[in-house]
């Protein structure tokens, strides 16, 4: 494989001409500078967008990517799903703090994983708390991931392998720890149980449409195959693998906790909404005002979030995204109690997607972000440096 051609740059920027060529060249030169294969970058108010760029090459043959170019965004589905959850919430149809159990059967009666004995065996009690919608879309339900909590990597990794048809076991009572993990995932479970529609039928009826998102889905098309960008791997030895580069096949399920492909414009579209206390552009109220506002509030009292250590080192890197700073998490959300340096202010809203796709919304700026790139490992520390770069570069020019 070309290096050359994989690292091709090119550009599309919108912006004041005399604002956009410094950040340009932040994104232009930062790629280059750290082999980083493509990114897409936008900054918005809550009405209108101040920057767009796009440089670097869409896979190994050198075609440039672009502003309508389609990425994974993996876990920056999370929030989307939240809403979803809070759609219902604001309906009447689900509360916050009654057992989800009610809805989805499988997570009754959940074990709780207290370690493992001499011969390695998994030490389980029944949990005592049931898991609420509260505890799912706070990353405090105990349905961990394997990437990023030892306990459930030993557990996953036992020989033979677990029986992974049935939920948990939880690696703690619900509501005890911060732990990200699968909370997200039994969501969009949840929101398609009491919706009676799939969760790409919801989403695109109820959150998609309105708010203009036309390229975000579950499902790559065929006809827009194009502007898929093919993700990468960047190896320890800092070589790239791309993927094989095929239309990926229709999910069988659609996973609340991540799968959706979408474009910077459409994300932007979404935060846009969230800055607008909820409503849409055409003036649908996706959310109540109230319920918007709950989702950037501290929802986990004196836990902090944020900080995950990683036991997969291809897929994730140990995860610390604002060093030597506390963390808090609110609905869907990741909240930043001190603001970054030349960055966002304190008490955003922000998070990611495993294939280094990163977002935030400053609230009390009137400004959102989100950079796309697609290659692993997570936060590897030049996607890491980039999105930085790129953050501090737009908060000088706006």
């Amino acid at each position: 494989m070309s290096r050359r051609l994989f690292l091709a740059a090119n550009t599309a920027a919108m912006a004041a001409p005399g604002k956009s060529g410094a950040i340009d060249e932040v994104l232009r030169g930062g790629i280059g500078r750290r082999k980083i294969p493509a990114v897409v970058a936008m900054f918005a108010s809550n009405k209108k967008t101040l920057y767009s760029g796009a440089f670097g090459a869409r896979d190994a043959s050198g075609v440039p990517v672009r502003m309508d170019s389609i990425f994974a965004i993996a876990s920056m589905t999370k929030a989307v799903t939240t809403v979803a959850a809070l759609q219902l919430v604001d309906e009447g149809k689900l509360s916050l703090d009654e057992p989800v159990a009610k809805f989805l059967p499988k997570l009754v009666n959940l074990d709780v994983l207290e370690g493992f004995d001499a011969a390695g065996k998994p030490s389980l009690r029944p949990a005592k708390t049931p898991i609420t919608l509260r505890h799912l879309v706070t990353h405090t339900s105990g349905l961990c991931y394997d990437t990023w909590d030892e306990q459930m990597f030993r557990y996953a990794s036992q020989t033979p392998p677990p029986d992974t048809s049935k939920p948990g076991p939880l690696m703690f009572e619900p509501g005890k720890r911060w732990q990200y993990g699968q909370g997200v995932d039994w969501t969009g479970r949840l929101v398609e149980a009491i919706s009676g529609l799939s969760l790409e039928d919801y989403f695109q009826q109820k959150i998609f449409k309105p708010l203009g998102m036309v390229d975000t889905s579950f499902i790559a098309k065929a006809e827009k195959f194009d502007h898929v960008v093919t993700r990468a791997q960047r190896e320890p030895t800092g070589v790239w693998t791309p993927a094989e580069r095929k239309l990926p096949a229709p999910p069988t399920s659609y996973n609340g906790g991540g799968g959706l492909f979408s474009t910077a414009a459409d994300y932007v579209r979404f935060m846009q909404m969230i800055l607008n206390h909820g409503r849409a552009p055409g003036g649908a109220q996706l959310l109540k005002a109230k319920t918007v506002a709950s989702m950037g509030m501290n929802q986990i009292g004196e836990l902090s979030a944020g900080k995950m250590k990683s036991f997969k080192p291809a897929s994730s890197v140990d995860v610390d995204i604002q060093p030597g700073a506390t963390e808090k998490w609110g609905l869907g959300f990741l909240i930043n109690t001190t603001p970054y340096a030349g960055g966002r202010s304190a008490g955003s809203l922000a998070w990611a997607g495993l294939l280094n796709t990163f977002f935030w919304i400053d609230p009390k700026k009137n400004r959102c972000g989100v950079i796309l790139m697609q290659f692993l490992p997570f936060v590897d520390k030049e996607a890491v440096g980039l999105f930085g770069e790129f953050e501090r570069a737009v908060y000088r020019s706006f």
